[in-house]
């Protein structure tokens, strides 16, 4: 066979299809057939994702299961491209690439069941036959479960489960490989179709599972592999009406307690964390949160988590010695918001703009942060800010232009991040300008408003959070570098026009270079000292990825200890911003 480039239809009769009967004479597959199979999997999930997305109501309806199943697969066939086409090698880049990129609940739990199937297939170098892949659906099943804190029936768990028993079965009775993965695909379809008896937000919403539904996908592009079986259309009358969509978003519990759909963040990173403190990190989830995901071992893990309590979830492991990165915060309501919005427009219903954040459900302390990049303001998104306002360096927002974003937040509350020194006046004027209470947490960079996020809470005050913020925020160094302008003279010497200089707040430039490389270096050796644990790196417009690889590599053999996060700013005249914490 040939590379990864082949597997790339979603149905019909592809040349990487063989039927096993006709074509080997065998009742096993090996690496090709699994690759294939992946593949394929990847590729009827795109076609199928829209119709999931609409199935998707719990634990929440921001309508994303498809998409997020779609975006762990990708992360699966990336890696597959770079991979040896042996078994082994196949299923580690199947179970590495699962885990690095899973995203949300509905991707961390299927990154488990890959991961599951992975490593009992990768032992059977001889090929999979029907006992292997019975084993393997099984060791999935169980897998899929330990890894999420409080197991819900009625949910991918239940399908996975159920389709590992009819897999089982199937052997038991003498079944061979295709016949038991028709089995086991037979039984998972009818739990599928049981899923509503089992969790009523599911009956009330006239839907199935949504992870469920697309977990069946992977029995589909295994038989589509092995005997050219088509894969099945999508059903594009899938999902509940926009009236049935509201009813259970805005679900409760008769008892007081608190129901997932009340939990309006969804945290989500990868950790660094040794394996015996595992069970201590979850069980301190446990209490702050629900939809709880982790998985992973050997030291990183993937970690997700629905919450109130955003700065809680960061802490918990850092509590346990471990360490967080690629940090993602989402903000379900304004999620189940625009998915609300975006069905009644597919009904032909009069919508609001999305733009009116005021739809929102309210909190106590909104943030406003200014940003100078596209992929600032995502980032600023994921982290919780609820208004990004662009600006920075050589464009400071007005007075108005705050004071409107500010209004526009529906909470009483608003604490605002200006990020540059020259915006702190400007937003210092705000609470005399409006009914609101408004602090300033007074960030002169953007590293220094991304530190200081991960100590805002939405439910504590402005003053609170703006005191806690602060805090976080003065606690890092933080540098920037440039391209100098005209010629000048400096305490780190004479600078020519050109040259690219690194600055540090309050010590003004200190690393001169003629290139942006040596002048980056230079300046991280200014700001990292034996106190450091963590250099975020936020990457503007004109940096390259061969320059952020030389200066992560730099850091590397410089100073090992330190860990290294980037992210794409995309802020312009500074190609590389730096904190250090």
């Amino acid at each position: 066979m040939g590379g990864i480039g082949e597997f790339s239809r979603v149905s019909g009769r592809d040349p990487w299809v063989t039927s096993l009967r006709d074509v080997t004479g065998a009742q096993t597959f090996g690496a090709n057939e699994f690759r294939g199979t992946v593949v394929a999997f990847r590729d009827a999930m795109k076609a199928h994702g829209p119709a999931i997305n609409r199935l998707n109501v719990y634990p929440v309806p921001d309508g994303d299961t498809g998409t997020n199943m779609g975006r762990t697969l990708d992360a699966v066939v990336a890696e597959l491209e770079g991979a040896p086409a042996d078994l082994a090698s196949t299923c580690k880049a199947v179970s590495h690439g699962s885990l690095m990129g899973a995203r949300g609940n509905s991707g961390v739990i299927l990154s488990q069941i890959l991961r599951g199937l992975s490593s009992t297939i990768e032992t059977r170098d001889g090929g999979v036959d029907a006992a292997g892949i019975a084993e393997a659906f099984s060791k999935a099943a169980t897998a899929a479960y330990e890894a999420v804190l409080k197991p819900i029936e009625g949910t991918i768990l239940t399908v996975v489960r159920e389709t590992s028993e009819g897999a089982v079965a199937a052997v038991s009775a003498g079944a061979d490989l295709v016949a038991t993965l028709q089995a086991a695909r037979a039984q998972g379809r009818d739990a599928l179709a049981r899923t509503p008896d089992m969790l009523p937000v599911l009956k009330d919403a006239g839907v199935v599972d949504a992870g469920g539904a697309g977990f069946l996908l992977l029995l589909d592009a295994f038989l589509h592999v092995l005997t050219g079986e088509a894969l099945p259309e999508p059903d594009e009358s899938a999902g509940p009406s926009a009236e049935a969509l509201e009813a259970v978003a805005k679900r409760h519990h008769d008892d007081g307690t608190v129901d997932v759909s009340e939990l309006r963040y969804e945290v989500m990173f990868l950790l660094d964390l040794d394996d015996a403190q595992a069970p201590e990190f979850k069980a301190a989830w446990g209490s702050i949160g629900d939809s709880i995901v982790v998985v992973g071992g050997e030291g990183l893990y993937n970690c997700h988590i629905h919450t109130n309590d955003i700065g809680a979830a960061i802490e918990a492991p850092l509590l346990v010695g471990g360490r967080p990165r690629q940090i993602r915060v989402t903000d379900l309501f304004e999620e189940v918001a625009e998915e609300h919005a975006a069905r009644e427009a597919e009904l032909g219903a009069p919508v609001q703009s999305k733009t009116h954040t005021s739809s929102l459900p309210p909190v106590t302390c909104a943030v406003v942060a200014v940003a100078s990049g596209d992929g600032l303001a995502e980032l600023f998104g994921q982290l919780g800010v609820h208004g990004v306002i662009s600006g920075g360096q050589t464009l400071n927002p007005s007075t108005a232009e705050l004071l409107a974003a500010v209004e526009r937040m529906n909470a009483r509350q608003v604490v605002i991040l200006p990020n540059n020194k020259n915006i702190i006046p400007v937003a210092q004027q705000i609470d005399a300008l409006t009914t609101k209470e408004v602090r300033v947490v007074p960030s002169c960079s953007m590293p220094e408003a991304l530190a200081s996020l991960v100590s805002y809470d939405p439910e504590a005050s402005a003053e609170s959070n703006a005191r806690e913020m602060s805090a976080a925020a003065e606690a890092v160094a933080t540098g920037e570098v440039t391209q100098a302008v005209r010629d000048t003279n400096t305490d780190a010497g004479k600078v020519t026009e050109g040259d690219w200089i690194g600055i540090v707040r309050g010590d003004g430039i200190v690393s001169i270079a003629g290139t942006l490389v040596g002048s980056a270096t230079q300046l991280l050796d200014h700001l990292i000292d034996d106190s450091r644990e963590l250099l975020t790196i936020v990457t503007g417009s004109d940096a390259t990825t061969a320059q952020t690889d030389q200066i992560t590599a730099w850091v590397a053999e410089n100073h090992a200890d330190v860990a290294v996060e980037v992210h794409v700013g995309g802020q312009p005249l500074y190609p590389y911003l730096f904190g250090v914490e």
